[in-house]
């Protein structure tokens, strides 16, 4: 009846005499006929809209946020919340621009996917470097010589042949050979906007020159590498050569302008260099096996130097034509979008010379189904579509609508989607289960502590006063409670600075740390309060009473936390040293400031951590090395610890291979420090992460950055989960119909009266 009634006064047109200038409701009769014909013909079209989309919701649903055209596209959907800063591989270091990174440039080393620990395997190497070592005066050394006597390391390094670069303007040629685009015009740059402005492209093969030109970019004046300093320490030269090209750079710059060209292939130094196309070798002083983690990583992935002469001409700096825009690699993936406030996308590299996946992993990887994929050609995907998305409630609605493949669990949203057992063990919530969405969560490679500040005249020191201070606060602060309280139990207590998964670290009763912990029940169990009091007051603090005053210890926690999100973290400080009868007063700076404090050492207690840059104890131990110290040396070891045992161990631990006298010296380190507790060992985040039921091959690998190229999904799947998922709701449509219609027919009604009367 409704829709009849619609359809009536659509088709009639209302067909209005015409009158002398009579109004209706304030409104002239032409404007009141526009006016009913319009609104009609509006309601008609949303009806026939919804009565189509109901016919064709079954695959497309109205919310889709992408184009229709990709509904079953081999496309891969994440977000991002933090716009990278760098992708040129000399300067990245952020978790957030590795994730780009990794899937673009190629080291020479990889980490092999589903094997645990963690192993290396050769990438676009034909096989793992072996050293050869060398004494002071260039003789080969046995393999088994003591460490004190190998003066150098030689690593050579020969990669794959036919192994070709993604299509880039830097290698497009003219018919004679030339380059295009390495000597553009003002005008010609003026016109570039971005990459796709270049429309020839061209490629080339990988050779060994370009691992070594990357390797001289760590130390170009203008990079600025995070690696440089520590790289110095151990390729032979990198230091001085830093030093020379500063120079040259500077001669240069002043004929040339900036920037200034500097074509790293005209200077060569002892550390690094060219044995023929395919091969090249790296030089460190002494013995240094961390190397090979080094060779994992995008900091020592091929850069062709066409690149950088492309790039280096004035004019396209400032239109973001860089390779920190733009990358240029041999990997499985090339970044073609990149609009960090909107989307960045990654394409399947046409050139990619192909990888196989895995045949072999661990026990339980195929009951997974981790190795159906075994042997086939990766990568899997066409395309990896990132959005940016910084808030995330938006993002979690999306991941349950189907328009993202994989999910991490933020604290509002971790109820819905997780349960704690009794156990303590995380579990889907049937919601979740009932999408079919998988749970997978791994222990990150990273500690997160309270550290003491040992060169204060309270807390540090290594008098047993100010030792039984630290161990009677580090079992006050009860982290089990932590974990269960700020990270929803996502969270393993540490026993030492070393996480599960690093060799080094001690599984059950032997890797527990007895000043704060006893084992019972076969877990770990934090020893009572009543025995930190009792560590108190052997430290000379009775009930909490500083002697020298008569009144409460006052300590002090140095944090650049602040704001209403602070406050119960905070609150939960002040409670645990309240069990102690101890004052915890808080000061309070924004991060520079704070960070100005620990280069100074003049912070008390503070909170910091660690995530692993490479799977070796060497990583972790080195926090607590001495000459590390950061107000003395400016190094990583905030707290300022020192221990003439522990570093003497530590030098001789760091370069060790792993094996019985390793695992002993690592043991007798852990002993040292648990005792002198310069931290509060804090915990090791557990990494929580929801999958779809189309996305496959998904294995936690905290180490590995380029593991894209392993996931696969099925859009089909996808496709059809997402309709059934999104199915729009049209009941407020029909209902706006009804209103609208009940409201009119009376107008209409009164109207044709005043006319019929008007006419007679």
């Amino acid at each position: 009846m409704i829709f009849g009634i619609i359809l009536e006064i659509s088709a009639s047109g209302l067909q209005f005499p015409e009158n002398n200038g009579n109004l209706v409701n304030n409104l002239a009769v032409g404007e009141f006929r526009d006016l009913v014909k319009n609104t009609a013909t509006i309601l008609l079209s949303l009806f026939y809209a919804s009565v189509l989309g109901l016919s064709g919701c079954e695959r497309q649903a109205w919310n889709n946020p992408y184009p229709t055209t990709e509904a079953e596209a081999n496309i891969l959907y994440s977000a991002f919340d933090e716009r990278p800063n760098h992708l040129d591989p000399a300067q990245s270091y952020a978790s957030n621009e590795i994730e780009f990174t990794g899937q673009i440039y190629e080291p020479p080393l990889e980490y092999h996917y589903l094997q645990r620990p963690y192993t290396l395997i050769p990438l676009a190497a034909e096989t793992l470097p072996v050293p050869v070592y060398l004494d002071e005066q260039g003789h080969t050394l046995p393999t088994n010589t003591p460490i004190d006597k190998i003066a150098f390391s030689v690593y050579t390094v020969k990669i794959q042949k036919g192994i070709q670069y993604q299509p880039h303007p830097a290698f497009a040629r003219d018919e004679a050979g030339n380059y295009l685009y390495h000597h553009l015009s003002a005008e010609d740059i003026e016109n570039a906007f971005e990459l796709r402005d270049f429309p020839r492209t061209g490629t080339r093969e990988l050779e060994a020159g370009d691992y070594v030109y990357q390797i001289k970019r760590l130390a170009h004046p203008k990079l600025h590498s995070p690696i440089l300093g520590l790289m110095s320490e151990y390729i032979v030269g990198l230091n001085d050569y830093a030093k020379r090209l500063a120079q040259e750079y500077e001669k240069l710059a002043a004929v040339q302008g900036e920037p200034a060209y500097l074509n790293l292939h005209d200077y060569d130094f002892e550390g690094v260099r060219i044995v023929d196309r395919y091969t090249y070798q790296i030089k460190v002083h002494g013995k240094y096996p961390q190397l090979l983690y080094w060779l994992a990583m995008p900091f020592f992935a091929p850069i062709p130097p066409e690149a950088d002469k492309f790039y280096t001409q004035p004019g396209m700096k400032e239109k973001n034509l860089t390779l920190d825009w733009y990358p240029v690699g041999t990997g499985p993936f090339m970044l073609t979008v990149n609009n960090p406030n909107r989307e960045m996308i990654l394409e399947r590299n046409p050139n990619f010379h192909g990888q196989t996946y895995p045949t072999t992993g661990e026990p339980e990887d195929a009951a997974a189904g981790l190795l159906v994929d075994a042997g086939k050609m990766m990568p899997f995907i066409d395309k990896a579509v990132y959005k940016l998305d910084k808030e995330s409630i938006p993002l979690w609605n999306k991941f349950l609508q189907g328009y993202y493949d994989t999910s991490g669990i933020s604290s509002d949203s971790f109820d819905q989607a997780v349960k704690i057992g009794a156990d303590g063990e995380a579990a889907l919530t049937d919601e979740m289960r009932g999408q079919n969405i998988r749970l997978v969560t791994s222990v990150a490679t990273s500690t997160s502590y309270l550290g003491f500040n040992m060169l204060d005249e309270v807390v540090g020191g290594d008098s047993e006063r100010a030792r039984k201070l630290r161990q009677a606060i580090a079992i006050a602060i009860d982290y089990e409670e932590f974990i269960t309280i700020f990270t929803n139990g996502r969270g393993i207590s540490a026993q030492g600075p070393i996480p599960p998964g690093i060799y080094g670290y001690r599984e059950g009763e032997p890797g527990i740390n007895p000043y704060v912990y006893q084992w019972r029940g076969g877990k770990p169990q934090r020893r009572g309060i009543e025995e930190a009091k009792r560590l108190l007051s052997e430290a000379g603090y009775q009930g909490g009473i500083d002697p020298e005053t008569g009144q409460p210890l006052i300590l002090y926690f140095d944090s650049p936390m602040a704001g209403p999100g602070a406050k119960p973290y905070l609150d939960w400080m002040l409670k645990q040293f309240k069990k102690l009868e101890v004052q915890l007063v808080f000061r309070n700076t924004d991060y520079n400031r704070f960070q100005e404090k620990m280069l100074k050492g003049s912070a008390q207690i503070y909170r910091w951590g660690w995530n692993a840059d490479y799977p070796d104890p060497e990583n972790f131990l080195f926090l607590l090395y001495g000459p590390n110290g950061k107000a003395k040396f400016k190094g990583e070891n905030a707290s300022n610890y020192a221990s003439p045992e522990f570093d003497a161990l530590f030098e001789k631990m760091k370069n060790m291979d792993n094996g019985p006298e390793r695992q002993a010296m690592i043991d007798r380190m852990l002993a040292i420090v648990r005792r002198d507790a310069p931290w509060v060992w804090g915990l090791h985040p557990k990494a929580f992460g929801l999958l779809h039921s189309w996305y496959t091959n998904a294995k936690p690998n905290q180490i590995a950055n380029n593991t894209l190229k392993y996931k696969r999904v099925d859009p089909e799947l996808r496709a059809e989960l997402r309709a059934q998922w999104n199915r729009p709701v049209l009941w407020p449509i029909v209902l706006l119909l009804v209103i609208f219609v009940i409201s009119i027919v009376p107008a209409v009604q009164a109207f044709r009266r005043r006319e019929r009367m008007a006419a007679r």
